[in-house]
């Protein structure tokens, strides 16, 4: 039995039955669930493309943007480009600074740096900024947090364009123009990313969508997990087309760094490019990200990707690091926590939003991580959220407990002071309290329908694909497989972390792979059942194509039985010894240097202490099946280990036949007397070996048929007749070799059918038979 690590939710909310759009009835089932039903919309859907895209002076003050920075670029003014250190953040730079120098601005970018300035404008960069002479700010994927330091660069004497993306707060900056897309009425889409936001200006300005800027801006908006809906949609499509053939230098050395081929997909930007991009900003300035997108020369290009190659492995350190000092943390500190506030000296603030993101992927819990520094007093950090649970209104009804904060229903960055963590810990968990039930903090996996296997063939994929570009409230669809029959299962990867797995399926053959998860294989057994959720997708190695399942989670409904007879036994280190009880009949066997908790089966009065494990081992053979049937009757485990031995077996001993007892016992009695040193003579020349004898000498021992006295065999009449079956030896032996046969010399299906059948019996109707 294995419990699934999430909860599935099958999305059978068909509103209306599907309509018939597609040849495919699994295309129609998947637009329907996604509420498209007319032809138009699912053609909008299945093909975006840049008709789609909304004209860009639908923002309010769009003509208000573009005119004043037609002015700028005619008086030959200075204008800044006010960036972010995240993938989107200077991807929406690198967009406007482009466009403008195109256009002939005076034009440059500044983004602060994130350990000593932090999110967005600050007093002393404005201050900067005028100094160098610029008169016109633009800021991308920032500003709309900022009313003082909008305030200050009036007072400056510069003009402040906003292109922002992220949540208002209680006061609006003052402006010349704000292009943002929840803040204008008149604009139908709200969910564009920061990079998006710049793409529209650059639209507006030149009039056209340029499919470099396309490229750069379908980055951002993967990276910034915006959804993918709408404008997005085309964004992205378009863009990765555009990134699939891009002769930008900064894009071609990050897509030779990263080992990129063929068609983009979203997966090669949220798993190679954005990562690159945001380990920049999270160690050191950001520029270099910038300086690579927007680099002419080919050979500098390719070193300054290199160079954030380098970066970036320096991050995945830091990250594990920091994560494995936080998980020691909650384990010792926080772990009845539902809201884990985690604070330390000297941390990098950079990284502590993945970090924040792993956590959550390990506890299901809202987590905010925070970079002590003790002579400012302050803490620096990110948080991450569970859907249930929106930490920017959360953060929000807390602000006074904030020296800064911002950011999504999901995601934020805050700065803290030190003072203020424990009761920022405090009050958080209480709103969690209040507002969060226990299954909130049980994360869902969204699956798309159940499948059969059989009915998949080499076409779904590709069916599938046409719902691409995936991404948030449109996510690739993961499908459910029940009933796969088990034949393979390992451990695979440097680490042994991940597994892979074959199996039957409806009698098909099927193969999937999961990552991150190869925990599962110390849990499972061959030969079981289990139903599997994942990506069913084409897996080409040489030129071979072949259907597999990428896993994202897997659950078995049945008990466990892991076989280890005759075997050395050595407990997975995924299996806690805390959790394993094991069981021994003889005293003699009782299990040495083992850390478990160990039980001697006297009698079953014994045996509710094993009712609270899951995990059994059964050490060594009981004297009958009984015994065993008596133990099994009792518990509901998930999973047993066999693990016993056999020194020397009964099973495959010769029984003597009824024939070789009744010749035996006519020259017993024909000698009346055998003394003990002609035992061995006797042996010979009945044809058996000494032990058959002595076997067959205390058979009749029991039955009063002959009485041993010091080794001599003295004959007895009977006053009546026996039967063998009544001598305790014989039956013994019987017993012997029917345990052995069914518990050591059974194969693993009929073990455990004979186990299934007792498994939790006491107080069941029915007969229990001793029989395979």
């Amino acid at each position: 039995m294995l419990e699934s690590k999430m909860n599935w939710l099958v999305n059978d909310q068909l509103i209306d039955e599907p309509t018939q759009i597609h040849p495919s009835p699994i295309v129609n089932r998947m637009l329907a669930k996604r509420k498209i039903h007319s032809k138009e919309e699912a053609e909008t859907f299945l093909y975006p493309t840049k008709k789609q895209m909304h004209d860009p002076f639908l923002f309010e003050e769009m003509d208000t943007a573009v005119k004043r920075i037609h002015k700028a670029i005619q008086t030959n003014e200075k204008v800044m480009i006010y960036g972010d250190y995240d993938a989107d953040g200077v991807t929406s730079t690198a967009i406007l600074v482009s466009v403008l120098r195109n256009m002939g601005a005076d034009v440059d970018y500044y983004i602060p740096n994130r350990f000593t300035e932090g999110y967005g404008p600050n007093e002393l960069a404005f201050q900067a900024i005028k100094a160098h002479g610029v008169s016109l700010i633009i800021t991308v994927d920032n500003g709309i947090a900022a009313p003082e330091e909008a305030k200050l660069a009036i007072e400056l004497g510069m003009d402040l364009i906003i292109t922002d993306h992220h949540e208002e707060q209680d006061e609006l900056p003052e402006s010349v123009a704000m292009i943002h897309p929840k803040l204008s009425n008149q604009y139908p889409f709200n969910d564009l990313a920061g990079a998006g936001v710049a793409l529209k200006l650059a639209h507006a300005l030149t009039g056209k969508l340029d499919d470099d800027y396309l490229a750069l801006a379908s980055i951002g908006t993967v990276a910034d997990l915006v959804p993918m809906i709408g404008e997005n949609r085309v964004i992205v499509r378009e863009g990765l087309k555009a990134l699939t053939h891009t002769k930008l230098p900064g894009l071609m050395a990050l897509k030779n760094i990263g080992k990129l081929t063929g068609a983009m997909t979203t997966e090669n930007i949220g798993f190679v490019i954005g990562p690159r991009l945001n380990a920049v900003g999270r160690l050191q300035d950001a520029g270099l990200a910038v300086d690579l997108l927007l680099e002419k020369d080919a050979v500098l290009a390719a070193e300054m990707a290199l160079e954030i190659d380098q970066i970036n492995k320096e991050r995945q350190k830091l990250v594990q690091q920091i994560f494995e000092e936080a998980d020691e943390m909650i384990e010792t500190n926080y772990s009845d926590d539902q809201i884990l506030v985690i604070a330390k000296e000297d941390w990098n603030p950079g990284v502590l939003g993945i970090v924040a993101s792993r956590i959550i992927n390990k506890y299901h819990r809202p987590t905010l991580m925070l970079s002590i520094d003790n002579t400012q007093q302050v803490a620096k950090g990110s948080a991450r959220s569970i859907p249930a649970f929106d930490i920017f209104k959360h953060g929000m009804e807390l602000k006074h407990l904030f020296v800064h904060f911002g950011g999504h229903p999901q995601a934020a960055g805050m700065t803290v002071r030190t003072e203020d963590i424990d009761e920022l810990r405090r009050e958080l968990n209480q709103q969690a309290e209040s507002e969060l039930t226990p299954a909130d903090f049980h994360p869902t996996l969204q699956i798309e329908e159940v499948i059969d296997w059989e009915e998949v063939d080499m076409d779904f994929p590709e069916l599938v694909e046409m719902l691409a570009p995936f991404g948030m409230n449109n996510n690739r669809p993961v499908f459910q497989i029940n009933d796969v029959e088990i034949k393979e299962l390992r451990k695979i990867g440097a680490k042994s972390n991940h597994l892979k797995l074959s199996g039957n399926a409806g009698g098909k053959r099927i193969e999937a792979v999961g990552f991150q998860i190869g925990d599962v294989v110390d849990r499972l057994s061959t030969g079981s059942k289990i139903d599997l959720a994942g990506e069913v997708q084409i897996n080409e190695w040489n030129g071979n194509r072949k259907l597999q399942v990428l896993l994202k989670d897997v659950r078995c409904k049945e008990w466990q039985l892991f076989d280890f007879r005759g075997k050395k036994f050595n407990l997975p280190s995924s299996v806690s010894p805390d959790e394993l009880a094991v069981i021994y009949f003889q005293p003699e066997n009782k299990p040495k240097e083992m850390n478990f908790s160990a039980f001697h089966v006297e009698n079953t009065t014994d045996l509710h202490y094993l009712e609270e494990h899951k995990h059994l081992l059964i050490h060594d053979l009981p004297n009958t099946l009984e015994e065993l049937e008596n133990v099994l009757g009792r518990l509901s485990f998930h999973t047993l280990y066999v693990c016993y031995q056999i020194e020397r077996s009964s099973y495959f001993e010769r029984f003597p036949s009824r024939e070789a007892f009744k010749d035996l016992f006519i020259t017993i009695k024909e000698h009346q007397i055998i003394e003990y040193q002609q035992r061995q003579l006797l042996a010979e020349a009945k044809k058996v070996s000494e032990d058959e004898l002595d076997f067959m000498l205390q058979v009749f021992f029991d039955l009063d048929f002959v009485n041993i006295v010091d080794g001599d065999i003295y004959y007895l009449d009977q006053t009546k007749p026996k039967q063998l079956s009544e001598s305790v030896t014989y039956q013994q032996r019987l017993n012997r070799i029917k345990m052995e046969k069914t518990l050591y010399y059974s194969n693993y299906k009929e073990l455990k059918e004979w186990i299934s059948m007792r498994r939790g019996r006491q107080g069941k109707e029915g007969v229990v038979l001793h029989g395979l």
